[in-house]
């Protein structure tokens, strides 16, 4: 069973230029609780963590940046480069982001408050 789940999150842009409405428990699988956002990585990689409960979309808004993503049993990789597009991430999904472009601004929205408890 592939660790990929992409989301595509409904484009409603005319001439005027784009636009991409995220709602909870619609376009988002769950209830979204908390939404942060990453950028000024070049060089960086982050992550290297699962959540025990937590479950996250990710979607690059603006750039792109390569996710791994593994369960102990399945091990992928996809780039995101879409703000039309979110990845899925399961709980108990090992996550890491690497090869952020310069100008990448990663999108983050979260089933649940934050919690330091919730890292493994």
């Amino acid at each position: 069973m592939s660790l990929i789940k992409l989301i595509d999150l409904p484009s409603l842009g005319d001439q005027r230029g784009g636009l991409v409405a995220i709602e909870s428990n619609q376009s988002i699988p769950f209830e979204i609780k908390r939404l942060y956002y990453i950028f000024n990585t070049t060089n960086q990689s982050r992550g290297f963590h699962a959540h025990i409960d937590l479950k996250q979309v990710a979607v690059c808004v603006k750039g792109s940046c390569r996710f791994i993503l593994d369960n102990g049993h399945v091990r992928e990789e996809v780039i995101l480069s879409s703000p039309t597009q979110g990845l899925y991430i399961e709980a108990l999904t090992w996550r890491e982001m690497h090869d952020f472009s310069e100008d990448c601004v990663l999108l983050v929205l979260a089933s649940e408050h934050y919690d330091e408890s919730d890292y493994s």
